[in-house]
């Protein structure tokens, strides 16, 4: 969706060619309320997308539906070429065991506005016990590989800590690191800074942006427009379960070409 390549760089080929999530007209509905309509954007592997708009907007859920914590109505949803959740029949898709779900799910890192961390586990416990429990990894592996990752995210320090004398930031880097130690292909944020004080969201999205610059494909729900405006190659705005608008983030957030962008961006920005 984006057009940052030079000449300099190499063609695209093969696996690389492939998009890490490609969405192909994905309509989600709950009952009569359909809440994604007709959804199709696509994510280069490498890429920051940042999906931005109001409360409601089906953001969340669309997020949901691509590691298939929510069953998609109609569409298909692919991650590095797979359908997720689902089988190719040709005509038909279909549904996948769930064992076979959670297993594509291991490749697909999510952190919510929540924390959801274990609370009677330390921090370094709790980046250790999907390795160790999921994928089989060793416990020395497990712990050396999570002292790392706790490092990467600033909190060398407090790996013996429990989540109850952490901070919000902290957990959430915690989070982060947790996801992180299934080394997943693709990393989703719902909201990871919206349960936060003002001045703790800094050093999440600090952890993030060193993500990003590391090559990591994410894909970003949030309503910090200077991250998106610095970080993200594509920012999309969906409001009422459709996408709006989409392009570079800094010609959206600057010229928004849609009436419904510029009445949303004049109230956060």
């Amino acid at each position: 969706m984006t057009d940052h390549a030079t000449s300099a760089e190499p063609t695209a080929t093969g696996a690389d060619a492939t998009p890490m999530v490609l969405a192909e007209s994905v309509s989600k509905s709950f009952g009569s309320n359909e809440v994604l309509k007709d959804i199709s954007l696509e994510v280069k592997r490498g890429e920051v997308l940042c999906l931005v708009g109001p409360s409601g907007s089906g953001k969340s859920t669309f997020l949901r539906c691509i590691n298939h914590l929510e069953r998609v109505s109609s569409g298909r949803l692919s991650v590095d070429g797979q359908l997720v959740g689902y089988r190719d029949g040709g005509e038909k898709i279909y549904e996948m065991h769930p064992k076979d779900a959670a297993k594509q799910r291991r490749d697909i890192g999510m952190v919510f506005q929540r924390f959801n961390l274990f609370p009677h586990m330390t921090a370094l416990e709790n980046v250790m016990e999907a390795p160790v429990q999921v994928k089989g990894v060793s416990k020395a592996q497990a712990k050396a590989r999570a002292h790392e990752l706790l490092a990467r995210v600033g909190l060398a320090e407090r790996a013996d800590y429990y989540p109850a004398h952490l901070s919000g930031g902290q957990q959430q880097r915690v989070a982060i690191a947790r996801a992180l130690a299934m080394d997943p292909k693709l990393m989703l944020f719902d909201e990871p800074t919206s349960a936060l004080d003002p001045e703790l969201v800094g050093e999440v999205l600090d952890v993030m942006k060193n993500l990003a610059a590391s090559g990591m494909t994410m894909i970003v729900v949030t309503h910090e427009m200077g991250f998106a405006r610095e970080v993200a190659d594509t920012l999309v705005f969906m409001d009422g379960g459709v996408v709006v608008e989409t392009g570079d983030p800094r010609e959206v957030l600057a010229n928004p070409q849609r009436e419904r962008t510029r009445a949303f961006l004049s109230k956060v920005l």
